[in-house]
């Protein structure tokens, strides 16, 4: 009898020890970005580590496809199903494509996000916005316009033809074109996110339109690659580079007059607030449902529409008057 409950005190005890183990395992949240290499998602991981340090018991895997396809993010979400990640925070090359393997992941308990980019409804159970799509097409055009009192033509260079948010954005900025009667918006191409096909897209426009005063690149990437382009033929002071995109890599298109000024939300704070929704959803600390209220730490809070969506924060301006201050911030 007294060996007999030795036996059960042992199992007890071992039962104990291996809860305690499960208890202790990190909640592994996995940061999908476009693709890898940019520093937009590169400064996005920076935020998240900093949500799961101060989260605490929190691993940030930060993954991605080399180029910015769908079906390079389908092969890393499959892989991360595999993995039995407890969330995936995706910013979306495609937001059709890839919601199959999204729901897939879904149906597994893993909790799905979708940030910056989004995905289609049933692919995710939230989506966070960097901003609001209309403040930011409002933002984009305005920018441009700010820069010629007498009007002019402007150009439109966007990442891929399928990207979620760049496609809303310029579809917003379409909607108060009217209110700038003396801006002509010549032609929107596409860079597909990759800096050679933006800069060749450029150098077409700039061709195509002898006139063009501004090019409006709503992409961290195509801004930059325009931006050089534009000093490469010449036009500094003729055309305008001007749309989304990283003080770190703007500030010298700023310093040359290559651009008069750009705009981005933070992406270390939207790193963080994808992180740490992603958190709040995997440990049933909230659910995403219209009208919820969801904590993003030191972001403050958002609070889902009827399509459980979210914007972070408004656009903000960068010029010489700043750039200084946060090129070496991101």
């Amino acid at each position: 009898m007294f060996a007999k409950k030795l036996m059960i005190g042992a199992a007890l005890a071992a039962s104990l020890m291996s809860s305690a183990a499960w208890a202790q395992d990190p909640v592994r949240i996995a940061l999908v970005a476009k693709s890898l290499g940019n520093g937009f998602f590169e400064a996005a991981n920076r935020g998240a580590e900093e949500a799961a340090k101060e989260l605490g018991n929190v691993q940030i895997i930060y993954t991605g496809p080399t180029s910015t396809t769908a079906e390079g993010q389908i092969e890393v979400i499959n892989a991360l199903i595999a993995q039995r990640v407890n969330a995936i925070a995706i910013s979306a090359n495609d937001p059709d494509a890839v919601a199959p393997a999204l729901k897939r992941a879904m149906q597994r308990g893993i909790t799905v996000i979708s940030w910056d980019s989004g995905v289609a409804k049933d692919g995710r159970e939230l989506h966070l916005a960097p901003s609001s799509n209309e403040l930011i097409g409002q933002t984009i055009i305005k920018l441009a316009a700010d820069e010629l009192p007498e009007g002019g033509e402007v150009a439109v260079l966007s990442a891929t033809s399928t990207s979620t948010n760049q496609n809303i954005w310029i579809s917003e900025m379409n909607k108060v074109m009217d209110q700038y009667p003396n801006i002509k918006l010549v032609a929107t191409v596409y860079g597909d996110d990759l800096a050679d096909k933006s800069y060749r897209e450029t150098q077409g426009l700039l061709q195509t339109y002898p006139d063009l005063d501004a090019i409006i690149a709503p992409t961290s990437v195509g801004i930059v690659a325009a931006a050089q382009a534009v000093a490469d033929a010449g036009k500094i002071g003729k055309v305008n580079v001007t749309g989304l995109g990283l003080p770190s890599e703007m500030a010298g298109a700023v310093e040359s007059g290559a651009s008069k000024s750009f705009a981005i939300w933070n992406p270390v704070d939207l790193g963080y607030s994808a992180a740490y929704l992603a958190y709040e959803l995997a440990t049933d600390k909230a659910e995403a449902k219209p009208g919820a209220v969801i904590s993003i730490g030191r972001m403050g809070s958002v609070t889902l529409d009827d399509a459980n969506e979210a914007a972070m924060s408004t656009p903000f301006k960068y010029d010489a008057s700043n750039i200084e201050e946060f090129k070496t911030v991101f």
